[in-house]
């Protein structure tokens, strides 16, 4: 299973970004799907996530600003970020919960990153 992710850049204060993170490969079902970032000196944090049934939870800071959204059948997880400021600047890593069969245990697997950068 790959994880491909696009979507980065470089934006003003107050601009908008959406990611797009695609799985590739042998996939029978995916679980819960994430974003993460991770800022230079900061520790990784999860953003937002989704569930298959299309529960999101959001990290306070991001609350009202981003949006989590999935296309199952495409096998796709979508951020759609507004209102961004300086200190969303990070590099952005989806992660998904992929079962490969009925009878295999789910793993997680990781996208390769995608950097945002906002400048004030």
């Amino acid at each position: 299973v790959q994880l491909q992710a696009s979507g980065g850049g470089l934006v003003q204060s107050g601009g908008s970004l959406r990611l797009s993170c695609v799985a590739s490969g042998i996939i029978f079902s995916i679980n819960n799907m994430g974003w993460y970032r991770l800022a230079p000196g900061e520790q990784r944090e999860l953003v937002a996530s989704i569930t298959r049934g299309g529960t999101t939870s959001y990290v306070d800071s991001v609350k009202g600003r981003f949006t989590i959204s999935r296309d199952n059948a495409k096998n796709t997880v979508y951020l759609q970020m507004n209102s961004l400021k300086p200190e969303d600047t990070a590099v952005y890593y989806c992660n998904m919960v992929v079962s490969l069969s009925p009878i295999q245990r789910a793993d997680s697997y990781w996208g390769q990153g995608t950097q945002v950068t906002v400048s004030s």
